[in-house]
């Protein structure tokens, strides 16, 4: 099939990429010049393992374009991959959904094929239906499902490991609101064997939403029961080991320790509040899994400061990224962290493998060590992304809180404090 992808940033990128692994003809579209020769090189635009080799290895079914009208006219499908970044109320920002709809449904007008619209960008339930759709018709001429094809598609890809989640997925959901569009969205993702759960388009939406929200919500539970296991000298992972046994519960994202972070989770229980307040309704547990999500990287300084007075201290930092395997900041818990100790008055040095040049705008004026080894020497370490190769530092010693559970620390360090154990 032939497939536009218009977004190229992490979902359309790897969608894409996976999608002209199963053998599609896929045209990525953009404005970003640079990010495009990149894909179009077989390099790819943002760090995710696995990534360059896909777009290496399947170059020939790959193209790349800034002109969206003729990547529609030249496909049989397009994907709208775009941004939907919160605003100052935690609203999302639709303006790209605006601007790509009102270009797809111009690209319309002239074509004599029927043209199938997948909406992949993370959207409230309503958005298609009462902003996406209007458009296309508007702009068009012609009448949704007998005209063109709509869909909304959800992604659910976590960073660092998005290449697999996308051909092992747990489940495909759908939503369209007729059958020749469910049918061929079927056919699209056919070559996984995964589960399909086809519904109506508002229904997919929400489904997107929630599955974030549980999960955040998940994690922020975990942080509460790991505080009260804190202060009790309990081992909240062994906890959550046993309670993850029951299998109505299951064990994963019970992940105690200063937070969540990344793309979409703040993002999307942020947006699902502002959607519910405007509906009249006050989401009382969401804007709890935010607030502790807010606090809890305070729990590092309170640590630390139980050992030592950390005006004119240096600091170390390791990790820089939301999680490991990735070069994204956005909503790292790092960036609270390191604005706590500057406002107290340490000084601080910071390393990450791979998201220091995305990281530096936040603080430029702190050190950025070239390596981890130089972190160490300081006079207390902060471990707040749980990188594999910090399994392999020597900790002996060391003053050290660790906010990710890094074994090797709590072995070695000569003061070792766990978040939430």
């Amino acid at each position: 099939m032939k497939i536009s992808i218009i977004g190229t940033g992490y979902v359309g990128a790897v969608t894409g990429a996976c999608l002209a692994d199963l053998g599609n003809t896929i045209i990525f579209v953009g404005r970003n010049k640079a990010k495009l020769k990149l894909i179009k090189s077989g390099k790819s635009p943002i760090f995710e393992p696995g990534l360059e080799q896909l777009l290496i290895k399947n170059e020939k079914r790959i193209a790349t374009t800034t002109d969206l009208s003729d990547a529609v006219s030249k496909t049989d499908v397009t994907l709208i991959c775009v941004g939907t970044p919160s605003k100052a109320d935690g609203s999302i920002d639709l303006q790209q959904i605006n601007d790509v709809s009102v270009a797809i449904g111009k690209s319309l007008v002239e074509s004599e094929k029927k043209h199938t619209i997948i909406m992949k960008s993370t959207v409230l339930p309503g958005t298609t239906e009462q902003l996406v759709i209007p458009i296309l018709e508007r702009e068009s001429g012609k009448k949704a499902i007998e005209g063109f094809g709509i869909a909304s598609n959800p992604e659910f890809l976590k960073e660092g490991s998005a290449i697999e989640d996308f051909f092992h997925t747990d489940r495909v959901i759908i939503g369209v609101n007729d059958q020749e569009t469910e049918n061929l969205m079927k056919k699209i993702y056919s070559p996984l064997n995964a589960p399909v759960f086809s519904t109506n388009i508002r229904t997919s939406e929400m489904i997107k939403y929630v599955s974030n929200a549980f999960l955040a919500t998940k994690i922020s539970f975990a942080n509460e029961i790991g505080n009260l296991c804190k202060r009790m000298d309990i081992d909240s992972f062994e906890v959550f080991e046993g309670v993850g046994l029951d299998a109505r519960i299951s064990p994963h994202f019970f992940r105690s320790g200063i937070g969540f972070g990344g793309s979409c989770f703040p993002k999307d229980v942020r947006a699902l509040i502002s959607h519910a307040r405007n509906l009249g309704l006050e989401p009382k547990v969401l804007n709890a899994v935010i607030r502790t999500n807010e606090e809890q990287p305070a729990k590092m300084i309170e640590l630390l400061k139980h050992h030592m007075n950390i005006t004119g201290k240096t600091i170390g930092v390791l990790g820089l990224a939301f999680k490991p395997d990735s070069d994204d900041v956005r909503e790292s818990r790092a960036i609270p962290i390191i604005k706590l100790l500057l406002e107290q008055g340490a000084t601080v040095i910071a390393f990450d493998p791979v998201a220091t040049e995305n990281f530096r705008p936040h603080f430029p004026d702190i050190y950025y060590a070239k390596t981890a080894e130089e972190v160490l020497d300081t006079d207390a370490i902060l471990i707040v992304t749980e990188w594999k190769e910090f399994e392999n530092l020597d900790f002996r010693g060391k003053v050290i809180v660790d906010g990710r559970r890094i074994g090797k620390a709590r072995k070695e360090a000569n003061v070792y404090e766990g978040v939430c154990w």
